[in-house]
Parts: structure tokens; sequence; C-alpha cells
């Protein structure tokens, strides 16, 4: 006899401008390994703090270990708070340092709004990852922000007014 499990699923609707970010760090060279282990006490810290904002996070995410690439994943209450964050320290000056000198690894971050936007970028990442494994790369122009508005949906009516089950997903459940 299987066990029963219980599936469930999320009810967005008190969320519509929910923003989910991914966000890797990938070890180029050696000096890059304690880069990488440096750098997960102070994000971790953020996290902690909860700013302004940020609704949960996961950090810590293994990708793989040779190259040695890790990540977390952040939930947002919307695209504001997030780039407020973003403009404000510690990550305004982690960003600055890291444009002066990548010391050792890659990183990058993706971004996915409810209302269907997405956005991304990748910064001495050496081989594909995400969205650049598939889709055909371009020079990076403008903002987060500005990049990721091309792409999501101003209307609110786009989204789903509930969060009901399929009616196929409910009679197969009635059925079991």
């Amino acid at each position: 006899m299987a066990a029963k499990r219980r599936e469930i699923v999320p009810d967005f609707s008190g969320h519509p401008d929910l923003v989910v970010i991914y966000l890797g760090m990938r070890v180029r060279t050696w000096y890059g390994i304690k880069t990488l282990l440096g750098f997960g006490p102070r994000i971790d810290k953020v996290g902690a703090a909860r700013p302004n904002g940020l609704l949960h996070y996961e950090n810590n995410i293994i990708f793989s270990l040779r190259p040695l690439h890790v990540g977390m994943r952040w939930y947002w209450q919307d695209m504001e708070s997030m780039v407020a964050w973003a403009k404000s320290e510690p990550h305004r000056q982690w960003w600055a340092d890291f444009l002066r000198d990548t010391r050792g690894v890659g990183i990058w971050h993706e971004t996915y709004h409810m209302r269907g936007g997405m956005e991304a970028i990748y910064n001495d990442v050496a081989s594909p990852v995400g969205f650049a494994a598939f889709l055909p790369m371009q020079e990076a122009r403008g903002s987060l922000t500005s990049r990721h508005k091309a792409h999501a949906s101003s209307n609110i009516g786009d989204l789903p007014l509930e969060n009901t089950p399929d009616v196929e997903v409910e009679a197969q459940a009635s059925a079991s």
C-alpha cells in the first residue's frame, strides 16, 4: 500500500508584486575560495536582519562542487524593496568592490516577478548558467529595474484573481 501524501500549493494572492531573486557565486581561481568563504557569514547576517521588504531568504544553496558554485534565493515583497536594499549598505559597497576586483569569483543573479517580468545579469561567470545556458546573450545596458520592467506587466488585472486548483486536478483527487 502506497503511503498517503499531501500536496500543498502556495496562495500568492496576498503578494501580487512578489519578486524572487536567485544569486550565485562561482569560484574561478584558488583565491576565489577565500572570497566565497568570507562572504557567506556577511550575507547570512544581512538576511537575518530582515531588510525592509525581505519576506524570506535561503542561503547556502550548492549548485556544484567542481567548480565550487553556491548561491541563495531571496523572496522580496516587491521590486521597490529589493532595489532599495541593493542601493543601500552593505550591498552598494559589495557591488562597488566587486566591480573593482572580482577576487577570483564570478557572480550572477536572476529575478522573477509575480507579474511575469524576468531579469538577469552574469558578471565574470566563465561557463553559462541559468538563462545564459540557453538564451542568446548581449551586453548589459540599463539598471536592474529598467531591464526588469521591459518584461513585466504593469496591469494587475493580468494576475489571477484566485489561486484555486484546476478542475482536472480536483477530479483526479476525488477519484483517488
